[in-house]
């Protein structure tokens, strides 16, 4: 078999990786990674994304058939123009298009927390855990909150490219305007800004969250407890709804909330109150790959 190519597109930098996609985990021939230089504009992000595989080709000696490319935001299954990135620039976007023709290769496209997702699925947690799972729910909690839908090994976009997307959910009114223009996203209760505004609003201080989470694990901050016992309890209602309409095998938890270790106890009990069932028996996984997932997922949407 081939090489798999993949890209990781973010804000700050741009990560590549080629895998010898040997039997089992698939063996890492090369990884590097390139500041994005966002603020010099599209084109020399598309620049940036060339000079990565000819950073990555000269050091392999081989040259890409095709590349799977991880971007913020999701490609529009109608106008094929990103939308919904943080880097915004590339929204409205015809991006695919672009870089093929800038680069003169094929490109695959996907959100970062589907291959995210599809990383651990095929190489990480779940495929550790239960390698047979036919359905895998990857969930991204830091900055913002999103998700990503594996099924059978393969990555669900849906008719808008927005499978996955349960950040932005109603969940409670009480975590006040979204940057989408709704009111009360998942995104707005349970994001690590969300958590540290609302220790500020009881509090009157700014905490780090993981801060805020010792000084609940000490029990000497009131408003620490009311904090986490926010996040552990809205984690579950509102992961349910994920659960009751998809049912995955599995859950992955990544992002930088994900690190908070009550969410696999505490967390997971409030989940099976939730629940459309007796019993929950629904696998929630910490993730395996760390910040290599998004560039393993990538290569591996050409598998």
């Amino acid at each position: 078999m081939k090489p798999l190519w993949g890209i990781d597109l973010g804000g700050t930098k741009i990560e590549g990786v080629v895998l010898n996609p040997t039997p089992g985990i698939p063996r890492v021939l090369s990884r590097l990674r390139i500041p994005t230089e966002a603020d010099r504009g599209y084109e020399h992000i598309i620049g940036q994304i060339g000079k990565l595989i000819g950073l990555l080709s000269a050091e392999t000696g081989l040259r890409p058939d095709r590349i799977g490319i991880g971007t913020p935001g999701a490609l529009d299954t109608h106008t094929r123009t990103l939308k919904n990135s943080n880097a915004t620039s590339l929204n409205g976007q015809p991006f695919g298009q672009d870089l093929e023709r800038a680069l003169g290769l094929p490109f695959v496209i996907a959100n970062d927390a589907n291959c995210f997702a599809l990383a651990e699925a095929r190489m990480g947690a779940v495929a550790e855990a239960a390698p047979e799972a036919p359905v895998v729910f990857g969930v991204i909690m830091g900055s913002g909150v999103g998700g990503g839908v594996v099924v059978d090994g393969q990555v669900l976009n849906g008719r808008h490219a927005i499978a996955g997307e349960w950040g932005h959910n109603f969940l409670d009114e009480s975590g006040g305007p979204c940057y989408c223009g709704k009111v009360g996203c998942v995104e707005t209760v349970l994001s690590g800004p969300s958590l540290q505004r609302y220790y500020q609003s009881v509090s009157g201080q700014f905490r780090k969250l993981p801060e805020i989470v010792e000084r609940h694990r000490q029990q000497n901050d009131p408003h620490a407890t009311a904090t986490v016992q926010r996040l552990t309890h809205f984690f579950g209602l509102g992961l349910s709804v994920v659960v009751n309409l998809l049912d995955p095998d599995a859950i992955v938890l990544g992002g930088g909330v994900g690190n908070v270790d009550l969410l696999y106890t505490e967390g997971v009990a409030e989940l099976r109150k939730f629940v459309f069932n007796s019993r929950l028996d629904t696998l929630v996984l910490r993730p395996k790959l760390g910040d290599s997932a998004g560039v393993f997922g990538a290569a591996l949407l050409v598998r």
